[in-house]
């Protein structure tokens, strides 16, 4: 009996193991490129990009935890059940408690790992995290600003600066323009002709200005205006940002508490009490879905010995979203008041339980339930031969023979050979079921992510269902070269351990020429990722962003930005400068309200003039902005040289049109090519940071690249791993998918940084993948 627990608790502990990593690096890499860009965006050391990785961690294995557990059981169980071992194993004696009482012990294990983790690992972790993030902003403040750009991210600040020079420990900025908005409709307005910038620590930075101005106005009289000049003046301002965010979720401090200050908590009445008792619930529940999933699994994992692994992977995914869907539909209502605590938070686990034993019973006695759960494994390998081998009445080994055979004797009459024909047929087969499994699998999580909007502002299901479908063609591009990787690296692993590959270098046809129709596949794959980007993706990508506003309860209009306050007019050679500063725009009628114009001379960055209207409308007739109930100052010297109230009136010079100050705010995956290279120029004329979209245009040439470097990267890969299986291919690919996209995120926040030349932040990542994986091919034996 050892000898069978040994081999059981092997097979399923080995697909636990690679299961729960491909999970964790699903959800893990959501917020890559965040953290990536949060750790170059302040110069972070080594240790500090180890904690912040190390940091993220225990929230995600919170919920792949129970997953690896139950993809284990389920893939383990389903080999050995298609492979007939079950069977000799029940004749032997074996009853399927016996079974249960085996994959018990790594189910414990996952749950007191999982509790572990919950109950102490991953608060502290949560705490640690928000605290070094905090320190990391405040460390290198003052070099994320750069010139002629609005910089947003000081508490009820807004900067502009025309020049920027970073030091070793200070910054040097010349031609400042501050606005205090601690009063926003009277702003405080400082400017400098230059500053000395150093952190002050305390989540601060020190400002020294130097020969500036201040104008302060009262809101309530605009008569009483006061200009101060100054020649130096020291002025600290906070850091922390006007829209504080933190990495994670929004209830990062609650996941943050110790487990005694939710128990202390729990017993205060209203929304905190009770988000307390939800929390700590779920900190115990989540590890024991372990154990309940475990129930389920093994009578699925026994009775599928038609399907295999096929089977086990696709009831993974269903039980994964049915047992979350449950969970997060039971916490929405408990913290709705609706039903008990307990009941919402553990009522996923109590489902899951009964059905578990129930099937259990019925499995160990006999009876009917289980072959409709047996008979998808039928559907499943029915669907994948369809795909995979052509029906001709002919077993997979006389059609591989035949193969070798045909191909040696046309070896060099054309292309595709009935060889290519057949490597390829592989490699697609392979590409186009893990591509399927992936985007399911983000579908689920994705769906999780907005369940409690959905249940919140009461979305109509035909708009989740719209909204999930357009999502599909961003996740389709975002995963391809993943897949290509794990298709190599499966289809070369399956030739190498069957021999195939053995027999066609037996022929005299070289490595090279096998591996060719897959490269040529890959790169067929890189041109059409990059039309589909070029034509289609940007549509779906804008429907997804409208129909998510929707879901999340936000305005309609969520591509214009109705909350951008600033924006720099477009200056000709000579003419004053101008920055305008509005409460409130409205685009479709042309009008502003609260809207003050601040006019620089053309020579330096003193400030001339300042116009206030309470309201300005275009009107059409004169091609000109009528400005009402406002007045106008004109300075010199730093004093008050003119002040002209006025009822209504018009400023000829003032020429920026209304689509000017329609800017749109929209996402580099929402335009192709030649309209994100249009938008970035429209943008830079008005002082908006454009190095990010200068790097998102440069990654629309090499993102769709990274599937032909993943496919140049595996086969060396796939061939070095001998006859060890496509678990060990999944688990490679894992390792060197992790590496490319740290890498890869890692140059990309460099270059939004301005760190690194945009083209250099763009492809390297490619270039570098691409000659690692260039160097080991022309290394493989032929």
């Amino acid at each position: 009996m050892r000898i069978f627990t040994r081999y059981i608790l092997g097979e399923v502990t080995s697909h636990a193991l690679i299961g729960g990593a491909l999970f964790t690096f699903v959800l893990f890499m959501r917020d890559l490129g965040r953290i990536l860009e949060l750790v170059v965006r302040n110069s972070a050391s080594f240790t500090d990009v180890a904690k912040i990785f190390l940091y993220t961690l225990p929230n995600v294995l919170t919920v792949t935890i129970p997953m690896a557990v139950l993809v284990g059981i389920l893939l383990g169980l389903s080999r050995l059940a298609s492979d007939s071992e079950v069977t000799a194993m029940r004749a032997c004696g074996i009853g399927v408690f016996a079974f249960v009482r085996i994959v018990a012990l790594m189910a414990a294990g996952g749950w007191l790992l999982g509790l572990f983790n919950t109950m102490y690992v991953a608060p502290k972790a949560t705490a640690a995290l928000l605290r070094l993030e905090d320190s990391l902003k405040s460390s290198q403040a003052s070099f994320e600003v750069q010139p002629r750009v609005f910089y947003e991210d000081f508490r009820n600040y807004v900067l502009y600066v025309q020049d920027v020079r970073t030091g070793s420990s200070a910054s040097l900025w010349h031609r400042v323009f501050l606005a205090d908005l601690t009063q926003p409709a009277s702003p405080i307005i400082t400017t400098a002709e230059q500053a000395v910038v150093i952190n002050g620590g305390d989540q601060s930075l020190h400002m020294r200005l130097r020969d500036g101005q201040q104008h302060q106005i009262s809101a309530n009289d605009p008569n009483q205006y006061n200009i101060s000049t100054f020649g130096e003046m020291d002025l600290p301002i906070a850091i922390a940002a006007q829209d504080d965010t933190h990495l994670g979720r929004s209830d990062s401090p609650i996941l943050a508490a110790t487990n005694r200050e939710l128990f202390d908590r729990m017993h205060i009445r209203g929304p905190d009490g009770r988000a307390a008792s939800i929390e700590l619930n779920k900190r115990l529940s989540y590890p024991a879905a372990c154990l309940v999933l475990m129930l389920v699994a093994v009578p699925l994992g026994l009775s599928s010995k038609r399907g295999g692994k096929s089977t086990g992977f696709v009831l993974t995914i269903v039980l994964v979203f049915v047992y979350y869907f449950y969970s997060s539909v039971g916490v929405a209502l408990a913290r709705q008041q609706k039903i008990p605590v307990i009941l919402g938070v553990w009522g996923a686990n109590i489902l899951f339980g009964l059905v578990g034993w129930a099937l259990l019973r019925q499995m160990s006695r006999g009876g009917v339930a289980l072959h409709v759960f047996s008979s998808i494994g039928m559907g499943v390998s029915k669907t994948l031969n369809r795909f995979s081998r052509k029906d001709n009445g002919h077993d997979a080994h006389t059609i591989h023979s035949s193969a070798v055979m045909r191909a040696r004797r046309a070896l060099h009459s054309r292309f595709p050979l009935i060889l290519d024909d057949y490597v390829m047929r592989e490699f697609l087969t392979n590409f186009v079921v893990i591509l399927l499994s992936f985007v399911m699998l983000s579908l689920v999580f994705s769906f999780f992510e907005l369940l409690g909007d959905i249940i919140r502002n009461r979305t109509a299901l035909i708009t989740v269902g719209d909204y999930l479908l357009n999502l599909i063609p961003y996740m389709i591009y975002q995963l391809a070269p993943l897949c290509v990787l794990i298709a190599v690296l499966v289809t070369f692993g399956v030739l190498n351990r069957s021999s195939e590959l053995t027999a066609m270098k037996a022929t005299g046809t070289s490595l090279y020429r096998v591996v060719a129709p897959v490269l040529v596949m890959a790169a067929v794959i890189a041109l059409a990722l990059f039309a589909f980007d070029q034509f289609y993706l940007p549509g779906a990508n804008r429907r997804q962003e409208a129909l998510r506003s929707v879901i999340k309860g936000k305005p309609a209009q969520t591509f214009l930005r109705p909350d951008r306050k600033w924006i720099f007019g477009d200056q000709q050679a000579g003419e004053p400068g101008r920055i305008f500063y509005y409460q409130f725009f409205d685009a479709d009628h042309d009008v502003f309200a609260n809207i003050t114009v601040f006019e620089f001379q053309p020579d330096s960055f003193v400030l001339q003039r300042r116009i206030f209207a309470t309201s300005a409308h275009w009107d059409t007739s004169s091609n000109q902005w009528i400005f009402e109930h406002g007045w106008q100052r004109s300075f010199s010297g730093g004093t008050t040289v003119s002040y002209q109230p006025f009822v209504t009136a018009s400023f000829p010079e003032i020429h920026q049109p209304p689509s000017y100050f329609k800017k749109e705010e929209r996402q580099a995956q929402e335009m192709n090519y030649g309209e994100l290279h249009h938008y970035i120029n429209d943008l830079r004329q008005s002082g908006f940071d454009t190095i990010r979209l200068r790097v998102q245009l440069d990654r629309k040439l090499a993102d769709p690249l990274i599937a032909l470097v993943m496919a140049v990267l595996g086969v060396p890969f796939a061939l070095s791993m001998g006859k060890r299986g496509s678990l060990t291919g999944i688990a490679v690919a894992i390792g060197v998918a992790i590496a490319f996209w740290v890498i890869a995120g890692t140059f990309e926040a460099m270059g939004n940084v301005n760190t690194l030349p945009v083209m250099v932040a763009a492809w390297t990542p490619d270039l570098l993948f691409a000659f690692i994986g260039g160097y080991l091919l022309l290394r493989t034996p032929t």
